[in-house]
């Protein structure tokens, strides 16, 4: 079966894609905890790069590993919305996909301090 929304083309498109976009992280803010620290930390955090004493390309570097860590609890996120719509009861791929999805933030949490460390003393 075809999507509704594919037939879309040209300026719709990108635009409905923008709609779509600002719906789930206006959804994210508000319905995951998570998320919300992980936004409060990114607007300390990317402008605290901006200001440190790098390289444009490493000031690049450290916003980008801050926006990564909100890209992959957004994934997370979905993964876990998907996985809950399709049974709310206990089973072995649940589990797997949902701490795959939470290894996934981890590792990217892990990463800020790296990058940063690697830019800032490197």
């Amino acid at each position: 079966m075809k999507s509704p929304y594919k037939g879309r083309t040209g300026l719709a498109r990108i635009w409905n894609a923008l709609l779509y976009s600002l719906d789930g992280l206006s959804a994210a803010f508000k319905h995951e905890d998570a998320f919300r620290q992980e936004v409060l930390l990114a607007l300390v955090l990317i402008p605290l790069a901006i200001y440190m004493p790098a390289a444009g390309s490493g000031k690049a570097l450290m916003v980008a590993s801050v926006l990564l860590v909100l890209i992959v609890e957004l994934l997370n996120t979905g993964i876990e919305s998907v996985t809950d719509r399709i049974s709310l009861e206990d089973h072995v791929l649940a589990k797997r996909a949902k701490d795959m999805g939470s290894a996934a933030v981890m590792l990217s949490v892990i990463n800020v301090p790296a990058v940063w460390l690697l830019v800032l003393l490197g």
